[in-house]
């Protein structure tokens, strides 16, 4: 008997737009012979299924839905909302109350990577290079030549709690300072303002897909602009080469460094964790993404088509995996 499955896509923040390309794709991938994939919308203002033209609320006490005096309930969900409340941990420790199986990792270890200022420490702990950072919430008064002096310039000015770039200033001068902070509270009450570490920016995708946790592929990342700012995301113009062209011995360290994140953290899914290589040949971990971009275009399912692995065999595989897991 087929399984009922919900690819849950758009959510609270700024990805919206993201998280539905995202989930439609792998609406598109996942197998019709095993499962009925329904295209679940997750904004602000409603839950629904949509169906052709229609749209049928979603009944929040139990995640299902009707159709035709049918109650149609769901066996899993495959979470591709980008933000909140998909990347964040809500939505997972919903579902989780509702003993519904979802492909991403559970609330706590979402909440965790998503709060970058968090993350960042404990994974320092575990002898991670983390850049020199100055944590700071909107209620808190602060100097901007202390912020400085501590992080140094230029720096890069983020919200602690936002995806795709959104809301990242890279400082140069003491008197950008001042409205790259203001610019971060935008998007989020906290903000965190980093050294910036200057090297190679790469990606490097694992997952536990197949039973096991294996880093993919490392990807390296060479954007038109001067850092990976969310126009160069999305606009196509940033090179990205599979596999890195990076030291043989920085990319296995990378690879074993992404797969022990992964289990330390506990997590689960598809996931994607970005570092800078120093001129030095040493990695800093930039940040965790639990639910990185899943369009063909993104840069995990392109390490995953490196290896010869589909679309289909990937979500298919991620899915399958959840399901086993419950």
């Amino acid at each position: 008997m087929k399984k009922n499955i919900a690819v849950v896509m758009g959510g609270y923040s700024s990805e919206y737009d993201i998280s539905l390309a995202s989930g439609q794709v792998v609406l598109e991938h996942l197998d019709k012979e095993l499962y009925n994939p329904y295209k679940v919308l997750i904004a602000k203002e409603k839950w629904v299924v949509q169906l052709d033209d229609e749209e049928i609320p979603i009944d929040k006490n139990d995640f299902s839905f009707s159709k035709a005096g049918e109650k149609i309930r769901f066996d899993a969900v495959f979470n591709a909302i980008h933000g909140n409340p998909g990347e964040d941990g809500p939505l997972a420790g919903y579902l989780s109350m509702l003993n519904i199986p979802q492909t991403a990792s559970d609330h706590f270890e979402s909440a965790l990577t998503f709060n970058k200022a968090e993350c960042s420490m404990l994974l320092k702990g575990f002898g991670i290079n983390i850049a020199e950072a100055y944590y700071l919430a909107r209620h808190e008064t602060y100097d901007i030549q202390e912020i400085a002096d501590h992080v140094g310039l230029p720096c890069f000015v983020k919200p602690n709690r936002s995806g795709s770039s959104i809301g990242i200033t890279k400082v140069k001068a003491l008197s950008d300072l001042q409205e790259a902070i203001e610019k971060a509270f935008e998007v989020d009450s906290q903000i965190l303002i980093e050294t910036a570490v200057k090297g190679t920016e790469v990606g490097c995708g694992v997952s536990d897909h197949t039973g096991v946790i294996k880093a993919l592929a490392i990807t390296e990342i060479r954007p038109p602009n001067e850092f990976f700012d969310y126009e160069s995301k999305y606009n196509g113009q940033t090179a990205e080469i599979t596999p890195a062209e990076i030291e043989e011995g920085v990319y296995a360290q990378i690879m074993e460094e992404t797969e022990f994140i992964y289990e330390s953290l506990n997590l689960k899914g598809l996931c994607r964790v970005d570092y800078i290589i120093t001129e030095n040949g040493v990695p800093f971990l930039i940040e965790v993404n639990t639910i990185p971009g899943l369009s063909a275009e993104s840069i995990l399912p392109k390490q995953a088509a490196y290896l010869g692995i589909s679309l289909s065999e990937l979500f298919n595989a991620s899915l399958e995996r959840c399901l086993a897991r419950a």
